[in-house]
């Protein structure tokens, strides 16, 4: 009888067709190293974030008068609230670890060239919607770091020529920082971002599964010219749809599971790690959830240092590197924008850092502790020569972007192997 149900389900809603195309019979490059588990564990973290901001919302008041004491209320009397908001502030941090690392390792293999420039330029929609998203929850538990950020950043948006005092005005709904600022937050932060996020995650997934997954190699599975055997499809297991396109079945193992089990690991790491953050530490020493955010919001008095969480702090940096208002929110937004146009700035004929020339590896290894620097200088109170080491670390920013489209056209590079490689 069961066996009936799912054989009427399938044939008007074909749910288990779909499983197999994309998740269990999914083609998958059998070289997949350590690198390639962070796009799974972002998705787990976002999945984790909308759980938890679900049960938040039952007991959060989006007002000015009683966020404040409803955060307090989840965490002392709602029965398990403090893991449930514990598991929400931790998971955000977690979630632009893992996100920052699976940008990071599209860059290393060059995930990002043809044919995979949409799917790039999804994932960098993705960061930004989630950089939206997290301000915006950022803002929703109303202390003292929450109100003077918000303050802060919304700001920036005046410094744009002609429309900027009215934009401020629209964004906060309000002529200052109030009650209606918080409310349309919630609303954003709790409706339309995550329908954002979730839409681009799946328009992310079907770029990804129409163009083949990438490989520490950079070689492409090759493209089909005859058709498998049915023996050939029943032993690999892999879907007919990617039957009809791959024809080098040594070099692709099915998803299920190959890099399922494989992606376990590295959850149950990530677990165990999460884990002891969220029981142990689920401040980080002020990094996660900041002291000022323990007080309430006062628009009366100033903390004495404001600058924003962690992972905003690189772009925060190359803000305050430059002297002029408007100059730094272009060249803090152009930051991004050069990150989303590596497709087009990369003009390399190979993917991987493993066969590209010595001054690619040097310029993405020091680019990447240029970021972190960033991010350490964008979150610590200013000083003389924080200032000044900003501006030089913006210039090295933005110069490893103007370096690799200077390189990256005649460069000398090592022989690609014709084959995917263990």
């Amino acid at each position: 009888m069961f066996k009936n149900l799912m054989e009427w389900i399938e044939y008007r809603l074909p749910i288990m067709r779909v499983a197999n195309m994309h998740a269990v019979q999914y083609p998958a490059p059998r070289n997949m190293n350590f690198w390639y588990v962070f796009g799974f564990l972002a998705t787990i973290v976002l999945v984790n974030q909308i759980v938890t901001g679900i049960w938040l919302t039952m007991s959060f008041e989006p007002s000015a008068e009683r966020a404040f004491a409803s955060v307090e209320f989840i965490m002392r009397d709602v029965e398990y609230g403090w893991i449930l908001r514990y598991m929400h502030s931790t998971g955000a941090s977690a979630f632009f670890i893992v996100v920052y690392l699976h940008m990071f390792r599209g860059m290393i293999y060059g995930s990002y060239q043809k044919p995979r420039e949409l799917l790039w330029l999804f994932g960098m929609f993705i960061y930004l919607a989630l950089m939206a998203e997290a301000f915006m929850g950022y803002v929703l538990p109303w202390g003292q770091m929450s109100y003077w950020g918000a303050q802060v950043i919304v700001s920036l948006f005046s410094a744009i020529p002609v429309i900027g005092p009215d934009l401020v005005v629209w964004i906060q709904g309000d002529y200052v920082i109030s009650g209606a600022t918080l409310n349309r937050f919630f609303a954003l932060h709790v409706i339309a971002l995550p329908l954002v996020i979730v839409i681009l995650v799946f328009l992310h997934i079907v770029a990804l599964h129409e163009v083949g997954s990438n490989n520490p190699d950079g070689t492409d599975v090759k493209r089909k010219k005859g058709s498998l055997s049915e023996d050939e499809k029943t032993k690999f297991k892999i879907h007919e749809y990617y039957t009809s396109k791959y024809d080098i079945i040594d070099d692709i193992v099915p998803f299920f599971p190959h890099i399922v089990l494989k992606d376990l690991v590295a959850f149950s790491l990530f677990l165990i790690a999460f884990c002891y953050v969220m029981f142990f530490n689920p401040g980080m020493g002020g990094y996660f959830l900041e002291h000022p955010n323990f007080e309430i919001a006062n628009g009366l008095k100033t903390p004495e240092h404001i600058f924003p969480v962690w992972y905003f702090t690189p772009f925060y940096a190359i803000l305050k590197a430059v002297p002029h208002k408007l100059g730094g929110v272009i060249c803090m937004f152009a930051a991004i924008v050069a990150l989303a146009l590596l497709p087009w700035i990369d003009r390399g004929r190979v993917k991987s850092w493993r066969y590209r020339c010595g001054l690619h590896t040097w310029n993405l290894i020091i680019f990447a502790g240029v970021f972190i620097f960033l991010g350490y200088l964008g979150g610590t109170p200013q000083e003389a020569w924080k200032i000044i080491a900003s501006q030089i670390l913006t210039i090295m920013y933005f110069g490893f972007f103007f370096l690799l489209w200077i390189y990256s056209k005649n460069e000398k590079t090592k022989p690609v192997p014709a084959r995917i490689t263990g």
